[in-house]
């Protein structure tokens, strides 16, 4: 695993749009049909990376606490499974079904979609608000895998609260940091 971090990228810019097969159902799904009517968390994120292992539990807590909000959440996976089989759609559904996952969790097979978000990590974050304008790219919190800090998800939470109840957002961020996307040859 290579320890990397969101990439910084001036906000602002829209979500692209997407047409991807949602693992669970093999639907496919729109960035349209997806978006939250106030917010949007597209989280980059796969099976097996310790990161998203390590928040998954309070990832899942905070998309079922906001989703009477308006608040929505998009999963993605963009990792190549033929060298990442852990990653798989069949293992992705599997993974959401256990787990109960309270959105959809797509697989990006030809990982255009990551490179459109310029997505680096797992877990990376992004956040758009109702015009599917990007007003956050960073961590969940401060824990890490074998850290001392129990995950929370405080920071993704903190800015959640403040875009629903039209405070300020804050105006810097800490890059996510987890497992390099792992990009095909």
């Amino acid at each position: 695993m290579a320890r990397t971090e969101t990439i910084q990228i001036p906000l602002g810019f829209e979500a692209p749009n997407f047409a991807l097969p949602d693992a669970v159902t093999g639907n496919i799904m729109h960035l349209s049909e997806l978006c939250g009517s106030k917010v949007t968390v597209v989280v980059f994120m796969c099976n097996h990376c310790p990161y998203v292992q390590h928040i998954i539990a309070p990832l899942l807590q905070i998309a079922r606490d906001f989703k009477p909000w308006g608040v929505h959440f998009i999963a993605i996976n963009s990792n190549d499974v033929a060298t990442y089989p852990a990653d798989s759609p069949s293992n992705m559904k599997a993974w959401a079904q256990e787990l109960n996952f309270p959105f959809p969790y797509l697989f990006d097979e030809s990982q255009e979609v990551a490179k459109a978000y310029q997505a680096a990590c797992t877990p990376d974050f992004m956040v758009f608000d109702a015009n599917r304008k990007c007003v956050y790219r960073g961590q969940f919190d401060d824990s890490r895998p074998k850290s001392s800090i129990p995950p929370s998800g405080k920071d993704l939470r903190y800015l959640i609260e403040n875009m629903l109840t039209n405070r300020e957002l804050p105006n810097y961020q800490i890059p996510s940091v987890g497992c390099n996307i792992k990009w095909k040859a």
